[in-house]
């Protein structure tokens, strides 16, 4: 450890020990002086105890060595030292303190002109401080006012929390509600879902059978179409032979009702020769009247051959297609 340091040190025990600034300083110069051999100066001492003004360690040091001359001073008086050594012990102590008064004159001196100038440079950090503060000021007056409408903002956004916290609450009892609803809504469910499966199994059962019951109907009406195929295919073919004997019988009617026509032509000519020579010959009249009754006979039995015949064409005539009605399916 350096000297520095260890005067330091030491230093730093006496000021636990010593509380006021003088007596401090007073002790630094006797450990400075008589310990390590150093003549103490004001910029010294402030420079180890760094406390109080700049003129509190010139204050001390002359103080000290006023002490130091007058225990000089006792023990210089001793009866027991010659005279001779009292004188050159009295002037080495004058020289000393005058030496020691002097050198901290120069060193007050100094001290007065950093004191001053330091002085000079507080003024004005202070001006400046002054200034740092009137400007602090404003903006303290201003971060007032925003505080006062923060403030005012605050209470307002408090009275709209206080709402929103009453509408909290309003709408946790109504969540509260409704998740019990939604509790019950889904017991409900569960029930419905539990009855629906038992339903769809039904009904996929009776689907299941109506399906079976479909497919075996749909098979009956598959050979019932084919039977109607079958017996349509019959009916055609008889429907053919009907229309080829009926072709053949409307020829034949119109060969016999062409061959009565002209046999009733005939007879009208007949019938008005007859009438003409009516009066001649009642013979012959006589004659021609049966030959007319017979006429007339053959004409009449024509006739109702040719009803006959028309109503057997009307008959096998094919009637228009209806829309058949479906048939009930067994079990429906």
């Amino acid at each position: 450890m350096s000297e520095e340091s260890e005067i330091q040190a030491e230093v730093e025990a006496l000021r636990e020990r010593f509380s006021d600034t003088k007596a401090l300083y007073r002790e630094v110069c006797a450990l400075l002086f008589f310990r390590y051999g150093i003549t103490p100066t004001a910029s010294k001492l402030y420079q180890h105890v760094r406390k109080g003004s700049m003129s509190a360690p010139a204050e001390a040091l002359a103080k000290f060595w006023e002490d130091l001359r007058g225990k000089a001073r006792v023990e210089i008086d001793h009866p027991d030292l010659p005279d001779a050594l009292k004188q050159a012990a009295g002037q080495a102590v004058s020289v000393m303190w005058a030496q020691a008064t002097e050198l901290a004159r120069e060193e007050l001196a100094v001290l007065r002109v950093e004191a001053h100038a330091e002085a000079q440079s507080a003024q004005a950090c202070l001006q400046e401080a002054l200034q740092r503060s009137a400007v602090l000021e404003t903006q303290i007056q201003t971060a007032q006012t925003k505080v006062t409408e923060l403030e005012t903002r605050a209470q307002a956004l408090a009275a709209e929390l206080e709402q929103e916290r009453r509408a909290h609450a309003a709408s946790t009892a109504r969540g509260e509600a409704l998740s019990r609803q939604v509790d019950e809504l889904k017991l409900e469910q569960s029930k419905s879902r539990q009855h629906f499966s038992a339903e769809l199994d039904k009904g996929r059962a009776a689907i299941d059978e109506a399906a079976s019951r479909a497919a075996e109907a749909e098979r009956r009406a598959l050979r019932e179409i084919d039977r109607e195929r079958t017996a349509r295919t019959q009916v055609d073919k008889q429907l053919e032979q009907l229309r080829g004997k009926f072709a053949e019988v409307e020829r034949d009617h119109h060969a016999k009702v062409l061959e009565a026509n002209a046999a009733q032509t005939r007879l009208a000519a007949d019938l008005e020769s007859a009438r003409a020579s009516l009066t001649e010959s009642a013979r012959v009249n006589q004659l021609q009247g049966v030959e007319l009754q017979q006429a007339l006979q053959a004409v009449a039995q024509h006739k109702a051959e040719a009803d006959t015949l028309r109503a057997l064409v009307a008959q096998f005539q094919p009637q228009p297609r209806l829309a058949r009605k479906k048939k009930p399916m067994d079990g429906h």
